[in-house]
């Protein structure tokens, strides 16, 4: 019996589920129960009757999952897999923010940690942060952590946005003269990219789409070929939803090491043990689940 049946048959003993983002390697998302982004995984976790979440992802991932399923043991199977741009949002200089623009909003982006969650006054992701920006009753916008994202959704409001200075290093690297190069090369091609990316990157970008967005848009295109610009690990999900397309990595820049850290040696290691397991305490927890809460709120 090779390691993927260990897993899926530990799994099935301990009543496990294991979910994996959709930036994790080939053969993680292969032997996951579910694939998806973090808000949809964390969803999935607390409606589903397993005792055990399994979370394949970075840590505010997990974090997430443990709060909107306190009552499961949530596993990360490594704990140095964390997501730099959440580092770069300290709670520390949060508070400090919020008392230089005591009349600003806080809208926070889901890639944070909880602790700067639980200071902020409502969530976002990647597909609604433009909803939420235009929804809230705000003028005045403190968007945390990415710019970038930040960036993306002022150009759907008037309202005033404060950017943190934060980004996703593994999509900010990219270039728009990396992909007018690749595009230029596949001129039959659709080109389709994060909203993490830079802004010049976006204004030459056929289409800026969150992860779910980016496999609703495969699903349904007619484009036979489809440069894919966000983290590689996604072409393993879009090959799963619509094995028929072509897909183009942007460029070879778009890997994440944090995001590869996690490995079917160390998955199944977690499985049998039961650790490392990722907990929120009480107090922050039920601050930074209001806070999705609000989001949750606005995006129906």
């Amino acid at each position: 019996m090779n390691l993927s049946d260990e897993i899926r048959k530990l799994a099935a003993k301990k009543n496990a589920i294991i979910l994996a983002h959709n930036y994790q390697s080939d053969e993680v998302q292969e032997i996951a129960d579910f694939t998806g982004d973090s808000l949809e995984l964390s969803r999935i976790a607390a409606d589903n009757s397993a005792n055990i979440i399994v979370f394949c992802g970075v840590h505010f991932m997990a974090e997430s999952a443990a709060m909107l399923s306190p009552e499961k043991k949530v596993l990360l199977p490594d704990l140095a897999a964390g997501c730099p741009m959440a580092d770069m949002a300290d709670p520390h200089d949060l508070a400090e923010m919020k008392r230089q623009h005591p009349d600003a909003t806080v809208v926070t982006y889901i890639n944070s940690s909880a602790a700067v969650k639980a200071l902020s006054d409502i969530c976002c992701t990647s597909a609604n942060a433009v909803k939420i920006v235009q929804k809230i009753d705000a003028k005045k916008i403190l968007f945390v952590p990415d710019k970038n994202l930040g960036s993306y959704a002022q150009r759907f409001t008037d309202k005033e946005i404060i950017l943190w200075d934060g980004f996703c290093p593994t999509h900010d690297c990219f270039t728009a003269q990396e992909l007018a190069a690749v595009k230029r090369e596949h001129p039959d091609a659709v080109a389709i990219v994060h909203p993490e990316c830079r802004p010049e990157v976006v204004d030459i970008a056929d289409e800026v789409l969150s992860t779910g967005g980016m496999v609703t848009f495969v699903k349904k295109t007619a484009h036979k070929k489809i440069i894919v610009g966000t983290e590689r690990g996604m072409i393993c999900k879009l090959r799963s939803v619509a094995p028929d397309k072509e897909y183009i990595l942007a460029s070879e820049k778009f890997y994440c090491p944090t995001m590869k850290k996690i490995t079917l040696e160390k998955l199944y290691t977690s499985l049998a043990t039961e650790e490392p397991v990722v907990t929120v305490p009480s107090d922050v927890a039920a601050k930074a689940v209001s806070c999705l809460n609000k989001m949750l709120e606005l995006s129906r």
